[in-house]
């Protein structure tokens, strides 16, 4: 049976809260440059595959503060915004198109938020494989770093970074197959329309050529008729009369 967290803990984790949500308020109002820098920066690619971490807004927040946030940023980077800098805003708009656009759909947010829950149970699983060993060592009274609120929510950030990671490098594993998959049938599909080809030109030659054949055949019956009955009548000389004697 799990104990009561102990009162220490407890406003530990409330002045931790509190911390948070500071953080997220100054971030709320970080300038468009500052907030196309975040997007952009180097690592990006990991980081934006969480959509949650691109519009900074926590898993359990509604549909509804979501899309607030989402405006909010994209009216930031918006390239017309940020003449200056349109390419790169061009490209932060995108990041930010895209995660609204995932978290928008019903699920497509689900699976964002089932990712985001097999983290924290992974978290915990690793955790009690922690305090399990400190026992057996006989260290239990020591604690272990995620003992620490801000250390638990960084491991539980960590754990869903890399679940989103593996996410995307199954999703480009099954596009590669599947590409390779389709290009595979598509060149034999050519191979057999390139055999039907040969094999109906191969049969429109031969058939045009039939009638030459039948007239060459039927010429060469025809001279080698007349060949003979002339060598006949040429091979029959009758006997020369032999002049009466006298």
């Amino acid at each position: 049976m799990t104990s009561a967290p102990s009162t220490g803990k407890v406003e530990s984790f409330d002045e931790f809260y509190c911390e948070v949500k500071e953080i997220e308020k100054r971030d709320s109002v970080l300038t468009p440059k500052q907030q196309i820098e975040r997007l952009l920066r180097p690592g990006s690619t990991y980081f934006n595959l969480n959509p949650f971490e691109v519009l900074q807004v926590e898993p359990e927040s509604t549909l509804d503060e979501i899309k607030k946030k989402y405006r909010r940023l994209s009216i930031l980077v918006h390239p017309d915004k940020n003449i200056d800098d349109s390419e790169r805003a061009q490209q932060a708009f995108e990041i930010i198109n895209r995660a609204w656009k995932t978290l928008e759909n019903d699920d497509t947010r689900k699976k964002c938020l089932d990712i985001h829950e097999e983290a924290k149970e992974r978290t915990d699983h690793m955790i009690e494989q922690k305090r399990k060993k400190q026992k057996k060592d006989g260290r239990l009274a020591e604690g272990i770093p995620e003992d620490d609120p801000v250390k638990y929510k960084h491991a539980v950030y960590v754990m869903t970074m890399k679940l989103f990671a593996d996410m995307e490098r199954k999703r480009q594993h099954l596009e590669t197959r599947d590409m390779e998959e389709r290009k595979r049938k598509r060149e034999a599909e050519i191979e057999h329309e390139e055999q039907m080809s040969m094999e109906k030109e191969w049969a429109k030659n031969f058939e045009e050529s039939r009638q030459n054949r039948v007239d060459s055949w039927k010429t060469f019956q025809s001279g080698s008729g007349k060949e003979k009955k002339k060598k006949k009548i040429q091979g029959f000389k009758p006997p020369k009369p032999k002049p009466e004697s006298r």
